[in-house]
């Protein structure tokens, strides 16, 4: 607020002036804010979709090894004698494919018909944010769930 005085030949005349706006100094430090702001709100986002994709792996994952147990309860093996090698998979969702690589550690065979283990391994930008904290996840035919990386295998699953 701005205070002016002006004289005249009738006294003094006193007019009071709000002048508005930013000075720049409140600009720059509004800018710095937003961009502290943004950066955490970006880190938190970046985490987030890390971790979403890694639950659309883990629920991948669940979805073929029920395949897998339909089939058993089908045939009583894991392993597809006609096709003389393991039953096709049913497909996740595409949107998973270019994040993760679904398919069978060890593929069941004729000499060991009840036995495999499924895993999704990261790929791309997952494998560089994920694979020191969870890595690869796995399950095999007992239920047993896994991880490649130094987080708990609750924390991945």
């Amino acid at each position: 607020m701005q205070t002016f005085h002006y004289r005249r030949a009738s006294g003094v005349t006193t007019i009071t002036r709000h002048i508005g706006g930013f000075t720049l100094i409140e600009l720059l430090i509004t800018i710095a804010i937003m961009a502290i702001l943004a950066t955490l709100a970006y880190a938190s986002y970046d985490s987030f979709v890390v971790r979403s994709r890694r639950a659309a792996a883990a629920a991948c994952l669940q979805e073929r090894a029920q395949f897998m147990e339909r089939f058993y309860t089908t045939n009583l093996s894991y392993f597809d004698a006609a096709a003389n090698a393991a039953p096709v998979l049913a497909q996740c969702d595409a949107e998973l494919q270019p994040h993760y690589q679904i398919g069978y550690q060890v593929t069941p065979t004729a000499a060991a018909p009840r036995v495999y283990t499924l895993r999704a391994v990261p790929q791309g930008a997952q494998a560089t944010k994920d694979n020191a904290r969870c890595g690869t996840l796995s399950i095999t035919q007992a239920g047993v769930r896994g991880r490649t990386g130094s987080a708990a295998v609750t924390d991945c699953w």
